[in-house]
């Protein structure tokens, strides 16, 4: 009953928990805060069993619960919410993130010395690589990040496109688009061992893997997705009524269009490690039959694997900047969780409803957001607003 209390605290968004995001630093502890906590040591000694090799744990799957560990700073973002928050455990989020990469540079040097140039380190690495494209795809989707977050100078050229920081945390995407691919490679190979020679699972490997990426991979995107966005971490500023979770509080999450676009590059990811009865990977196999570096294959799937993932990842944020650019995305986060940053308002939607200013419309903001004069220059609030003091 317990767990189910706190769960649904989490999952469900109240006033109290409200305050706790945007209060004056006197509420009580926030449940997902405890809830990390618990979470934290588990996490941690799994993946430490698993570096090792202990219990049968594979360097690979300790990859997937590096995830527990870069939550940590997370813990710290609520922790600033509700009082200060002392050096001490600053370092030690800061100690535990640095864990959780050592472990997962650890765990890919263990695989490559046991089996030089495996394709799933390949694609760990590919699916880290892509993180250059995270500010586009934090301005496609209006996805802010706490303006407290560790991050990289705002200044560079491409940074500053996030609408206001990149943080650093987001190295761990292996751990995100490639993670799926384990549960659902190890489901279809027991569906095989239990299928004919005629059923479909055997008849079209790859499409059934893919389905079974397209399902776990949505509802592992729900769960960490509403998660982080309830920690404070990071919010959706603006997402389509329709199809999103909790639209018009700080908490809204667009799951039919985030949860389902995320399998957009999950799908591929894991297909490209499919192995076939020749014991070849798709990707092997394509850079074969396209001549990508004949001469040194290891690297010509790796080239393979980056830029499948890279065209994967550019049709994700090309659905969220066509939704942008349409001005579908008109429920806007209230009210405004960072007082210490600009309100992000490219479209004029939070002024529209009544959040006071002032306003921010970042970069990206004239033709690439379908308003080539940029943010409109008056936008009356409505008499109903949602962001209305007193009212949100």
């Amino acid at each position: 009953m317990k767990v189910r209390r706190i769960l649904a605290e989490v999952l469900t968004p109240n006033n109290d928990a409200l305050a706790d995001v945007v209060g004056d630093r006197t509420h009580r502890a926030y449940p997902v805060w405890r809830l990390r906590r618990a979470l934290s040591m588990p996490l941690a000694v799994l993946a430490l069993m698993s570096l090792i090799g202990v219990g049968g744990f594979t360097p690979l799957a300790g990859i997937l619960l590096l995830t527990g560990l870069l939550l940590s700073e997370a813990e710290i973002q609520i922790a600033t919410r509700v009082r200060s928050v002392t050096t001490f455990e600053v370092v030690v989020s800061a100690f535990r993130v640095a864990i959780a990469l050592l472990v997962l540079v650890a765990a890919c040097v263990r695989k490559w010395l046991r089996e030089p140039a495996h394709p799933y380190v390949l694609m760990v690495l590919a699916s880290t690589l892509i993180v250059w494209q995270d500010p586009i795809m934090n301005w496609a989707p209006l996805a802010v990040y706490n303006p407290q977050l560790w991050h990289w100078p705002e200044d560079w050229p491409l940074v500053r496109l996030s609408p206001t920081v990149e943080p650093f945390v987001v190295i761990g995407y292996a751990t995100f688009y490639f993670g799926p691919f384990f549960p659902a490679i190890a489901i279809l190979r027991r569906l095989q061992a239990r299928a004919t020679a005629e059923s479909f699972v055997w008849r079209r490997p790859l499409s059934s893997l893919a389905v079974l990426l397209l399902g776990i991979g949505f509802v592992f995107d729900a769960i960490l997705e509403i998660f982080l966005v309830r920690t404070g971490l990071y919010i959706y500023s603006q997402v389509m009524p329709w199809g999103s979770l909790f639209a018009g509080t700080t908490f809204q999450f667009p799951l039919i269009w985030e949860s389902a676009l995320v399998t957009v590059v999950m799908i591929p990811a894991g297909v490209l490690c499919y192995r076939d009865d020749t014991g070849r990977t798709q990707a092997e196999k394509l850079a074969r039959r396209l001549r990508w570096l004949p001469s040194r294959p290891a690297l010509g799937t790796f080239l393979m694997m980056f830029a499948i993932v890279n065209v994967a990842y550019f049709i994700y944020g090309g659905a969220f900047a066509t939704i942008r650019a349409a001005k579908l995305a008109t429920s806007v986060a209230c009210p405004w969780p960072y007082p210490e940053a600009k309100i992000y308002d490219p479209q004029g939607f939070y002024e529209r409803e009544g959040q006071p200013g002032p306003y921010s419309e970042g970069h990206w903001n004239t033709w690439m957001s379908g308003q080539p004069s940029g943010r409109p220059s008056m936008n009356p609030p409505k008499e109903d607003g949602s962001c209305r003091p007193g009212d949100a």
